[in-house]
């Protein structure tokens, strides 16, 4: 089948995040694309507002249909409709992604090790302990909700707590926050929950503050989700103390990814 039988139609925002797929006749979809907002929490930016002009793309062609300009005509309409702003991707390392990242100029940006938490591993009556520490000065909360629009910690923070997908632990001093750790999870029957952080503010470093948040974020989310059975996190290769963190609390390594950017014109 030749490349111009293959229509790329624009679907319906839905709650603001624009998607694109590939048609082939007689309407199979032969691959889609889509575009969100950048997380803070998701990307690093520990604390901090999501950067301005960032979005992160998601793409994907069947493999049956890759070698055929799907991709490249999918992020053309991508990029027609994110002018000005800059692509944020993340993609296993040596997979097909990761070459149609190289071949369409996107730029390597950092790298991330994926680690794994099994609650059948979990000694709950250390975690309890880890929770329990007094960190004088500090105040510990959880906030759970639904993720929706928001891109800072402070902003979940703010809203009334009520069952949802995502749970946070945080610490405060003062009424501020200083620690956090946040999870979030899937539709049913999904039993893996996906972690980010912990992240703590420069000044509060060096008190356990990550252990603290991350160890109550871990029997938190087993009490708010029962039948979350593991937890995911992502952390920068060049974190090592994050990375030695995850593996007090018994997180293995389970895997590599790569971060690539492209700036539209």
């Amino acid at each position: 089948m030749n490349e111009p039988m293959i229509d790329i139609l624009a679907e319906p925002d839905h709650l603001g995040i624009p998607r694109w797929q590939a048609v082939t006749p007689p309407g199979l979809v032969a691959g889609v694309a889509g575009l969100r907002p950048v997380m803070a929490f998701e990307h690093d930016l520990p604390l901090l507002a999501a950067q301005p002009g960032a979005a992160e793309l998601s793409l994907y062609v069947e493999p049956q249909w890759r070698r055929r300009g799907i991709g490249s005509r999918l992020l053309a309409a991508v990029s027609a409709h994110a002018a000005g702003q800059r692509l944020i991707v993340e993609v296993a390392a040596g997979s097909a992604g990761e070459g149609f990242c190289v071949r369409n100029d996107f730029q390597r940006t950092g790298s991330r090790c994926h680690d794994l938490l099994t609650y059948c591993d979990v000694h709950h009556a250390w975690l309890g302990e880890l929770v329990d520490v007094d960190h004088v000065g500090y105040r510990l909360r959880h906030w759970t909700g639904d993720l929706s629009d928001a891109t800072r910690i402070e902003e979940l923070l703010q809203r009334p707590s009520r069952p949802g997908e995502a749970v946070v632990s945080a610490a405060e001093a003062d009424g501020d926050l200083v620690a956090y750790a946040l999870a979030a999870v899937g539709a049913l029957p999904q039993r893996r929950a996906r972690q980010y952080g912990p992240a703590v503010l420069a000044g509060h470093r060096g008190r356990r503050l990550g252990l603290w948040v991350n160890a109550a974020l871990i029997q938190r989310l087993r009490e708010v989700h029962p039948h979350v059975e593991e937890i995911e996190a992502r952390t920068a290769e060049d974190d090592s103390g994050t990375l030695a963190l995850h593996r007090h609390l018994g997180f293995r390594r389970l895997g590599r990814t790569l971060l690539y950017e492209l700036a539209l014109p």
